[in-house]
C-alpha cells in the first residue's frame, strides 16, 4: 500500500497488560483515541484487522524511553512486539510500514488529560482508556514532527 491521502496512520501505546490505540484522520493531521486491546493470544490479527479495515499505511509504536534516551525492559519488551507485528505483516504480503516514536512523557500527559477530565483512575476499562489516550499523543506528536519535515 503506497501513502496517499487516503491513507491513515495507526499508532500503538504497548503494555504488557493492555495496547493503547490510535488513528489518524485520513489527511493525516489529527490524531483520534480508539479502544484499546488486551495485550493476549491473537493479539497481532486483532492490530493487522484493524488496520486492513482502516486502510492503515503505517503503525507507529511508542518507544518507552528513560529519561536518558535509553532503552528500558519494557523497550525491548515493545521492540520484540514491532517485530513480531511486522514479521506477521510481511508473511500476510500486506504492505504496511512500522516506525518506532520516542513516546517519553505520553503517559504522564495523558494522566494529565484525563485528572483534568474527571476520570476515575481505578478503573479498569479508564487504564485502557489512559492507554488509548497514550497512543493518540503518540501518533498526534508523530503527525506534527512529519508536518515539520515536509
Amino acid at each position: 500500500m503506497s501513502e496517499n491521502i487516503k491513507d491513515k496512520y495507526l499508532a500503538l501505546d504497548f503494555g504488557l497488560k493492555r495496547i493503547g490505540v490510535a488513528i489518524s484522520d485520513e489527511n493525516k493531521l489529527i490524531a483520534f483515541p480508539r479502544d484499546y486491546f488486551k495485550n493476549e493470544r491473537g493479539i497481532l490479527e486483532k492490530i493487522i484487522d484493524l488496520a486492513k479495515a482502516e486502510n492503515v499505511s503505517k503503525i507507529i509504536i511508542g518507544l518507552p524511553l528513560n529519561f536518558k534516551s535509553q532503552e528500558t525492559d519494557i523497550t525491548k519488551k515493545a521492540k520484540e512486539f514491532g517485530d513480531k507485528l511486522f514479521k506477521t505483516i510481511k508473511l500476510k504480503k500486506i504492505n504496511i510500514d512500522i516506525v518506532f516514536f520516542d513516546e517519553r512523557l505520553t503517559s504522564s500527559l495523558a494522566k494529565t488529560k484525563m485528572i483534568s477530565s474527571d476520570y476515575n483512575r481505578k478503573s479498569r476499562k479508564e487504564k485502557g482508556t489512559l492507554d488509548s489516550l497514550s497512543a493518540q499523543i503518540i501518533l498526534q506528536d508523530y503527525l506534527d514532527k512529519q508536518k515539520i519535515i515536509y
